[in-house]
Order: C-alpha cells, then sequence, then structure tokens
C-alpha cells in the first residue's frame, strides 16, 4: 500500500478540531455535575477489558470529531490493509502481519490467509505446535542435559523485542508457571547481565534459548558465547564435560534451543536446527512476543496457557477489526492520544498499572510506541505535519504515588494517564480485617478521580488550613486519565492488554501519516559502534579517525581501564 498518506493537518476534521479546542474550556467537576450519564457514555467494553474514558478532558462533540479525523485519513482502509496481508511497511517492502500470529486456523473449507505466496495461517500453526511440543518436553522432563537431568531453569538470551516481551509476560503471568521451573533473561551487553543471571546456576539443569531473527545481533551473540563459554567451564567444573569437541558439542546441542530463521548460522554455533523455531520477516520484533519469541514463556506457562494468551490477543484483533468507531476501544483510546498530543499539547504519556505483576508493561510499552511511532517522516518520505509520538513512561501503584505523582497532580505539564487494575489479586492476603487488594485499589480509585477533580482553595480554607498556604495545597484537576479494569491478570487479560496498545500504536500512525513498523533509527547507534570498537581495543588509526569528543572520551576511558 504505497499511496501517499492523508495529510491529517489538511483535514476539514482537523480544522474542526482545533476551533472546538479553541471554543473548549476543560471543566470536569462541572461536565460530570451536568451529566450523571457522563461514565456510562464514555465507558466501553472490549473483550474483558473494561474502560471508562470518561475522565479525558473531551465531549462528545470532540469525540465525533475524532471520529470524522479517523474517517477522513483512511483509518479503515489502512486497518484492512494491515489484517489482509498488504505491504503497509513501506520501508522495507513487507506486509504487518502481527495478528496472524493469533489467528486460529480456519475450519475445514474456510478461506486460509495467504500473502505473497504463502499459506500463513499454516504456516503460523506449524511453528505454534512445535513450540508446544517442545515445551511439553521441557515441562515434562522428557527434554534434559547431557547428565540427564531435566531442566530446572531456562534463559532467554535476547534484546529489543526478543526481551521486553518475554520479560513482562513471565513476569505478569507468574503465577501460571510450573513449580520447579525458572526463567531468566539475559539482554545488556553489559558483561554484568550474563554474570548475574548464570552465578547461581546449576549447567545440568540449564537450558538457553538465544533469540534472533538473523542470528546475527551483536549483543544477543555476544551473551550466547558467553553463556555457552559458562555452560562449558562449569560442566567440566562438575566433572560433567569431556575434554574434546564432539562433548563440547554434545552439550551445547542439550543446553542450547535458538529462536531464528538463519539455520546456517544456528548450525556454526553448534544448535541443532530441528531445535530452532522460526518466524516470518512481517513480524517486527516489538510484536513478536506471540510468535516463535514466546518459547520462553510457552514453556514456563504451558502451551495450553500460550494458547490462551493468544486467544486474548485475537479477541482484541476482532474487536478493532470489527467495532464502529465509535464503540471501538483500541480507536478511541488512539484518537485521543492524537488529541492529547496535537491539541491539548501533551508530550509524554504515563501508564500506572496497579498490579506489581505488570512492572514491566511499562518498558515493555516504551519499545511498542516509540520505536513504532518515534519518527519525523511520513510513509511516502515527506515530512511529518504534526508532532508524532509520546514518551511513555510508568511504574506500578502504589510506588509512584510516593515518586512522580507529585508532578502529574500539581505540576506545570499536562500528562495523560492511563490507569489498570484487576479486581481479582493473584495473592489475596489480607491485614487482619483488612482486605489489601481493596486496599491497594482504594489508591487505584481515588487517584483517579484527585486528578480529575481536584481541590478548591475553599475547600482547602474548609479543613481549617492556615491561609499561607492554601496555594500549596490546591489541585487545579483537569488531569486526563483512562481506567482499566478486568477481571484478573489471566493470559487471556494479558494478550488483550498487549493487542490493545498494538492498536492504539497503530491507530496514531495511521493519523500520523508514518510508518509504524520500520526501526531505522535504532540502526545507525549499532553501525557506528562497530566502526568504533576497534578504536576502544586499541587501534591508534581508528582512535585518530574520531572526533574530538569521542577520542577523549575512549582515551580517558583506556587511561581509567589501565
Amino acid at each position: 500500500m504505497s499511496t501517499a498518506p492523508i495529510d491529517a493537518t489538511t483535514t476539514t476534521a482537523w480544522a474542526d478540531l482545533t476551533a472546538h479546542h479553541s471554543d473548549l474550556t476543560s471543566d470536569l467537576r462541572g461536565w460530570f455535575a451536568a451529566d450523571p450519564q457522563r461514565a456510562e457514555r464514555f465507558t466501553h467494553r472490549a473483550g474483558d477489558l473494561y474502560v471508562d474514558l470518561s475522565k479525558n478532558l473531551i465531549t462528545e462533540e470532540t469525540v465525533a470529531l475524532l471520529t470524522r479525523l479517523a474517517d477522513e485519513v483512511g483509518l479503515a482502509g489502512r486497518l484492512d490493509a494491515m489484517f489482509t496481508g498488504e505491504h503497509i511497511n513501506v520501508t522495507e517492502d513487507r506486509a504487518v502481519l502481527h495478528t496472524a500470529l493469533r489467528r486460529p486456523l480456519p475450519e475445514d473449507g474456510d478461506a486460509h490467509l495467504v500473502v505473497d505466496g504463502q499459506d500463513v495461517d499454516e504456516d503460523v500453526h506449524e511453528v505454534r505446535a512445535a513450540l508446544a511440543e517442545f515445551a511439553d518436553k521441557v515441562r515434562s522432563g522428557e527434554w534434559t542435559g547431557v547428565t540427564g537431568k531435566r531442566v530446572e531453569t531456562v534463559v532467554n538470551i535476547g534484546i529489543g523485542g526478543s526481551d521486553l516481551g518475554p520479560v513482562m509476560a513471565y513476569e505478569a503471568l507468574e503465577p501460571y508457571v510450573q513449580d520447579g521451573l525458572e526463567v531468566r533473561f539475559v539482554s545488556n551487553i553489559d558483561p554484568t547481565d550474563v554474570a548475574q543471571k548464570t552465578a547461581d546456576l546449576d549447567p545440568e539443569t540449564t537450558l538457553f534459548i538465544v533469540a534472533s531473527k538473523t542470528f546475527g545481533t551483536l549483543e544477543t551473540l555476544t551473551n550466547a558465547r558467553l553463556a555457552r563459554e559458562w555452560l562449558w567451564t562449569s560442566l567440566a567444573g562438575a566433572g560433567a564435560l569431556a575434554d574434546t569437541d564432539d562433548a563440547r558439542r554434545d552439550a551445547v546441542a542439550k543446553h542450547f534451543v535458538a529462536v531464528s530463521t538463519a539455520l546456517d548460522k544456528v548450525a556454526d554455533f553448534g544448535i541443532d536446527p530441528a531445535n530452532a523455531f522460526g518466524f516470518w520477516d512481517w513480524v517486527g520484533g516489538r510484536y513478536s512476543v506471540d510468535s516463535a519469541i514466546g518459547l520462553s514463556l510457552a514453556i514456563a506457562i504451558g502451551p495450553d496457557g500460550f494458547e490462551e494468551f493468544l486467544g486474548g490477543f485475537h479477541t482484541m484483533d476482532e474487536h478493532f477489526r470489527t467495532a464502529p468507531i465509535s464503540e471501538n476501544v483500541p480507536a478511541l483510546m488512539g484518537l485521543l492520544n492524537i488529541w492529547n498530543v496535537n491539541f491539548l499539547g501533551a508530550e509524554t504519556h504515563a501508564v500506572l498499572p496497579y498490579a506489581q505483576q505488570l512492572n514491566r508493561f511499562p518498558a515493555y510499552l516504551q519499545q511498542l510506541t516509540m520505536e513504532s511511532n518515534g519518527k519525523s517522516v511520513r510513509w511516502d518520505g515527506s515530512p511529518v505535519t504534526s508532532q508524532t509520538g509520546e514518551v511513555f513512561w510508568g511504574e506500578p501503584g502504589t510506588n509512584g504515588q510516593h515518586a512522580f505523582y507529585q508532578l502529574i497532580h500539581q505540576g506545570t505539564r499536562l500528562i495523560p494517564a492511563d490507569f489498570i487494575a484487576f479486581a481479582q489479586p493473584a495473592y489475596p492476603l489480607a491485614d487482619g480485617d483488612t482486605d489489601v487488594h481493596g486496599l491497594f485499589l482504594a489508591n487505584f480509585f481515588a487517584q483517579t478521580k484527585a486528578l480529575a477533580f481536584g481541590k478548591t482553595a475553599d475547600e482547602v480554607r474548609a479543613e481549617g488550613t492556615d491561609e499561607s498556604i492554601v496555594p500549596a495545597r490546591v489541585f487545579s484537576g483537569n488531569r486526563p486519565t483512562t481506567s482499566i479494569l478486568a477481571p484478573a491478570l489471566t493470559p487471556a487479560v494479558l494478550g488483550q492488554l498487549v493487542a490493545l496498545y498494538e492498536h492504539i500504536t497503530f491507530v496514531q500512525g495511521v493519523v500520523w501519516g508514518i510508518d509504524s513498523f520500520d526501526q531505522w533509527g535504532v540502526e545507525l547507534g549499532k553501525k557506528l559502534a562497530l566502526e568504533v570498537a576497534p578504536a576502544v581495543a586499541g587501534d591508534a588509526e581508528a582512535l585518530a579517525a574520531q572526533d574530538s569528543s569521542t577520542k577523549a572520551l575512549i582515551e580517558t576511558y583506556q587511561a581509567l581501564r589501565g
């Protein structure tokens, strides 16, 4: 789909939104007082998610204009193009088919999804079956290391999308992990990471997953080699490895598997290509947790749990694909982000899960949203015509309340925030007669109320506050929030949440006219690191070729290193 994007800023809807913003005086207190049905009218359901948009700085007119904007920029056509496999990743000439990773296999007689001559459904389900078979072998103890012991620890070695998704999902679904199994994650090329993650492991019961589509990612392959050396050294130290090349090859074959399509490189490393699980160039790294990249998760929670996870994604996909814009939660949330960024001037977006298990969810969203929409050119190469992207950040509540909420409540910046919570806790504990989860969620409810309605000077005075400090205790309110509530953090609900934000990101990219599926901004620093590395290692000619700042920094590093 290579047609030029529609410039949203030239549409009548954008002009009308601009005028609407000029005329609008935000007054959440007044709006709620005047309209007892406001919460009901701005609340929607998608799958198991109850999504309350009523505390955003919107009216029915705002939503109507945003809906018209979606129509005028061609959101429906772009959405259809993605689901059917058109090459909407134009700079790489690729389809964008992460939604196909979670499609059920069509019933007999129903049409399969065929893209570029390949039966995508058959390909995907072949890999899903292989993942399930391998996961069952590890979980049952059928798969063993070289000494015949069952696997107790899986170490996933990857970076970016090959790490952020699996670690986020593993921590989120920890209550579903099989007893006696643990997964650890190595991503940073800082040697501290691999050293700490392997320090207390038993090499006889450790399985490594090397996750790299091309099997050429610098950080991942460096860490994989370090892990391989640790395995050989530790097994030898335990008297479990003979000093022969054959013994070392056998150890790697039993303790390493790969998620990659570069089978020749996998074999060169020593991994049996039969134990390599592939995925496709139409899966971006940040959209890949539900592909073979999720192997560590499938092992941890089991194939059935992984299928439930994928089913949650598909539930949200179908909602996004079929629901009218006026009831379409990902579309409405994406359009709200456009409103906040392009009309209200917001620059950042907080994601505040009131669930400790989602402690890595904001970090996951950082890659998903900012790698996707951190662009300054549109998909036809022309400059963007408005601000794009947001800085996504956040921490679990209530930790954030004691850190940065001050800025959200009383600072000078407008910071829209998504609050996420679950009715049923993973660990229902009581403090005497107090349900601790209920106390926890009281904070969830109170924070969005305080941000929306604030506290007036008269209300502060009525509490007997000294007049000199009244201004410091006033809260302006009108701080926009979205509340997302679900029954429990199950595999299916997590899949729905992840897919929700995938589609929110897509909607924003369509309005901005950008290719949300490439990531050229990641490449330059990686390329330069390879060029700088010889200088760091002592190559005088390479050092001399550096700019004065980089040269001085390297020389200082070398002096400090000794």
